[in-house]
């Protein structure tokens, strides 16, 4: 299929997510020439190139994750039951540090397939130090949108000997990177600046990045207020809390887009919303770290634009967006002992609109709309684990699941169909994940 086809996806009940919030029942999509051209009531006179039927499903923009690690999914089911900088030093760090260039490939082409198959069709990825352009390659080859930026790492305790860096080699790379993958692929693809998290950054390091991001027109992508731990050594290093040293710094804004925010008061929230500076939201991950349940109504209603994510493989242990979504309301729910905390609508918004807003894409992306690019997804809705009713939107939050998905459309090609993926060869990135696990569970020489 080429971009160029009209293709009319006939009687599923469409969630536009747009400003009203409409859903049409029995509706239809109208795509061409990779664009939304109708959204809405059954188009009468109509004679597409092709027609898919989505009866007994929902129909609704492509699911937006804006916080993944794509250079971790090869770690899944190898971290467990730990918290998080023991988790970092004593798994993840030394695992990243023994990739090299097939394993990076075969660990971002695992994560991808994963995220096209269960619905996902843009993601903001942050990568490792090195091996950075193998995953731009898979997510040209997916098809996927996305944005994505090595991991910056200048100094810290327990950072392994491969990924301890110089700044100014880290920055030299990074400025390579943004030039060549920034734009790439007709403007699918991004660059992000990655500055790790506060304890493997230098100041200057973090000062310079906030400066180039600022005169370059990039993003800045980085992690911050995840753990209690974390915060505990961060105040011992740094005499205040991450959230704070960072807009000291300089890392602040709309073009700043944080992972987590779970210890975040609500003195903090307050000046993040100020600056417009973006939370993303990984309750599965913040889950399995025993990172606490971030206070997301709270982020909300301070005026903090909150994305969702399901961060790596090895904190989920799976990158279905629909667990995160469902996991956002329930947690909202106990978060404030209000089962109306976070409404259905309000938890898809997480991985639709929002998290198109939080990273400057709502224009092109996030919401069934004529002009925005055909990022759409097909849902079966008809399984017996939704069956038998609720409106579309409350089944998609609280009863979908990735297996779900029966058509994936990413900026107007068809990447998933009757929910086999045909960007990526699946069968030879499950034999390849298992190989490269093996090798890289060796070099890591993690017992």
């Amino acid at each position: 299929m080429t971009i160029d086809e009209t293709i009319l996806i006939r009687g599923g009940d469409v969630v536009t997510m747009d400003a009203e919030r409409r859903t049409f029942v029995s509706g239809d999509v109208l795509l061409e020439a990779g664009r939304v051209v109708a959204a809405g009531p059954r188009l009468k006179k109509c004679k597409p190139a092709r027609l898919i039927d989505a009866r007994g499903c929902v129909v609704l923009p492509g699911l937006v994750q804006s916080h993944v690690h794509l250079c971790q999914a090869l770690f899944r089911g190898m971290a467990n039951e730990l918290p998080l900088l023991r988790w970092l030093r004593e798994r993840i760090w030394p695992f990243e540090a023994a990739h090299d260039a097939k394993s990076m490939r075969a660990s971002a082409e695992l994560g991808l397939a994963e995220l096209l198959l269960g619905g996902t069709t843009t993601i903001l990825d942050l990568g490792s130090v090195h091996q950075q352009d193998a995953i731009f390659r898979a997510m040209q080859r997916s098809g996927i949108r996305g944005i994505s930026g090595k991991s910056m790492m200048d100094v810290g305790d327990g950072v392994p000997r491969g990924l301890r860096e110089s700044r100014t080699s880290s920055i030299r790379e990074s400025l390579r990177l943004a030039k060549r993958w920034d734009g790439a692929a007709g403007g699918r693809l991004g660059y992000a600046f990655g500055p790790r998290f506060i304890l493997s950054c230098s100041e200057r390091l973090l000062r310079e990045v906030a400066e180039l991001a600022n005169t370059r027109g990039l993003r800045i992508h980085s992690h911050v207020a995840e753990h209690p731990g974390e915060k505990a050594e961060v105040r011992a290093q740094r005499g205040m809390d991450d959230i704070d040293a960072l807009r000291e710094y300089g890392i602040a804004g709309p073009h700043v887009i944080l992972a987590h925010g779970v210890q975040l008061t609500r003195k903090q929230m307050k000046r993040v919303a100020k600056d417009g500076t973006r939370i993303v939201h990984c309750p599965s991950a913040n889950m399995k770290l025993a990172s606490g349940i971030a206070d997301v109504v709270a982020m909300r209603d301070a005026g903090i634009v909150v994305g969702i994510g399901a961060d790596g493989a090895p904190c989920n242990n799976r990158l279905d967006a629909f667990t995160e979504i469902r996991s956002a309301a329930l947690l909202a729910k106990v978060k404030r002992s209000d089962a109306a905390a976070l409404s259905a609508a309000d938890a898809l918004s997480l991985a639709t609109i929002d998290g198109a807003r939080a990273l400057g894409l709502d224009a092109e992306i996030g919401s069934l709309e004529i002009g925005k690019a055909a990022d759409v997804i097909v849902v079966g809705t008809d399984g017996l684990h939704a069956l038998p009713g609720g409106d579309a939107v409350s089944r998609l939050v609280y009863s979908a699941r990735a297996s779900d998905v029966r058509h994936v459309f990413a900026n107007g090609r068809h990447v998933v169909r009757d929910g086999r993926l045909f960007s990526l060869d699946a069968s030879k990135i499950a034999t390849a994940a298992k190989r490269e696990g093996k090798k890289i569970l060796a070099r890591a020489k993690i017992k």
